[in-house]
């Protein structure tokens, strides 16, 4: 039994540890930055990167009509959000900002686009979650974040 103890420490010391930590920051970045880029991709006229598909003003004013902001505000706001903020975290560049303005628009979403529905038990709260763990730990190891704090050394005191 001591051998299979032993074993299980050394195990969940190498998943506990900095390089397993950082793969799973990792792949917390891609997997939240793949549901707003996704999202992004709706938005905007196939083969351009941010011409706005004019459709999205119609579907923000008559299909999201408790958002508290005017829809010709609301939708270059969210299409260059979801344009942005995906790729900051997938370089894992302002990692903790990114995750948090994407946490924002989860709940803005879910207060007043979807407030009756059950997405929030869905879609809302794995937003939630991955965004919360990625404000909470950062990017990681393989993030521009930690190239950027190796580059600007140790703070004196």
């Amino acid at each position: 039994m001591n051998a299979l103890t032993s074993l299980w420490q050394r195990l969940t010391g190498i998943l506990s540890g900095t390089i397993a930590e950082s793969i799973v920051q990792l792949a917390t970045r891609v997997a939240l930055a793949g549901i707003f880029w996704r999202s992004y991709k709706t938005k905007v006229v196939d083969g351009t990167w941010l011409q706005i598909d004019e459709t999205q003003y119609f579907i923000f004013e008559n299909e999201f009509t408790g958002l508290p902001i005017p829809s010709d505000l609301a939708v270059p706001m969210t299409t260059y959000a979801e344009f942005l903020f995906p790729i900051l975290l997938v370089v894992g560049l302002a990692t903790r900002f990114s995750a948090a303005a994407l946490m924002v628009m989860a709940l803005v979403i879910q207060l007043f686009v979807f407030p009756t529905s059950d997405h929030f038990f869905g879609w809302a709260i794995t937003v939630l979650a991955l965004g919360g763990f990625l404000v909470s730990r950062g990017g990681g190891l393989f993030s521009l974040d930690a190239l950027l704090a190796r580059i600007a050394g140790p703070k004196e005191a």
